[in-house]
């Protein structure tokens, strides 16, 4: 069945109808094992959405210098965090990768080139919504990884060479958080934001919504709350990345859009 999909003696994936795309806040690790109102809603997306071929994921969890797509056919689950319960690292997500899908991926892209990976597999970025998405695991899975020297505006052309990739079934998945302070997490908040992070996510959702990126890539310049609420950007980037995706016209539905443990943004969202 893989085989057939990905047209693999003929080269390139078939066009097929084209796939929605999602920037997902995934939040604390916990939300891999935990039934809340997150996953929950995580399990209902993958009902709602048509199946695809394959996933490509760009988490927030994988900088490189350089960038790198995973190429292997048995991605391994990555358990990239500390302090958390054993039943947490006992979780398992064995998904296939996907080699085709890596070649097309480094094919199409072109401003930079995109070397194969064949060590990482899957973080928690990407796995801990997945499993909620997909929980039988069965949908071939690849990351692409963010290139630590890279601009944002090079993020945002970089992911708007993949829209060809929206309409051969693959999944283009973005997961991260568009406020994200560890340092400043509050434990005794944990369904509410600071007012400053509540007021950065009022304004990068509206700007989203607006189809304003030009100010979501120069998000350095949009004042004091923003700047406490994405201090690194690595859990912003991922956004870039699916609003680069983002055709004209196309809806855009907000999702768990809640802040938790004061500095940390849940918002979500679907495009098409």
């Amino acid at each position: 069945m893989k085989l057939d999909k990905l047209n693999k003696l003929t080269g390139p994936l078939k066009s097929t109808a084209k796939m929605p795309l999602l920037f997902l806040g995934h939040g604390s690790p916990m939300n891999a094992i935990e039934l809340n109102e997150f996953s929950r809603t995580w399990q209902e997306i993958g009902k709602s959405l048509p199946r695809p071929v394959a996933v490509l994921c760009v988490s927030a969890h994988w900088e490189t210098c350089g960038t790198f797509v995973t190429a292997m056919e048995k991605p391994a689950t990555i358990h990239d965090f500390g302090g958390f319960p054993q039943a947490l690292f006992d979780v398992q997500y064995p998904a296939p990768g996907d080699p085709e899908l890596a070649l097309e991926t480094k094919n199409i892209v072109t401003d930079t080139p995109v070397n194969f990976d064949n060590n990482w597999g899957l973080d928690h970025g990407c796995w801990s919504v997945m499993k909620h998405l997909y929980p039988d695991a069965g949908i071939p899975v690849i990351q692409l990884s963010l290139d630590y020297n890279k601009s944002p505006q090079e993020h945002y052309n970089l992911s708007m060479q993949l829209n060809t990739l929206r309409k051969k079934g693959i999944l283009i998945l973005g997961s991260g958080n568009i406020v994200h302070n560890l340092r400043m997490i509050n434990w005794h908040k944990p369904g509410e934001g600071f007012d400053w992070a509540e007021e950065a996510n009022s304004t990068l959702k509206n700007l989203i919504l607006a189809g304003d990126h030009k100010q979501l890539i120069n998000y350095k310049s949009l004042g004091r709350d923003i700047g406490l609420s994405v201090p690194t950007p690595e859990h912003f980037l991922p956004l870039i990345y699916t609003l680069g995706l983002k055709e004209n016209n196309e809806e855009i539905k907000v999702i768990n859009d809640k802040l938790v443990m004061g500095s940390i943004s849940m918002t979500s969202f679907q495009i098409g």
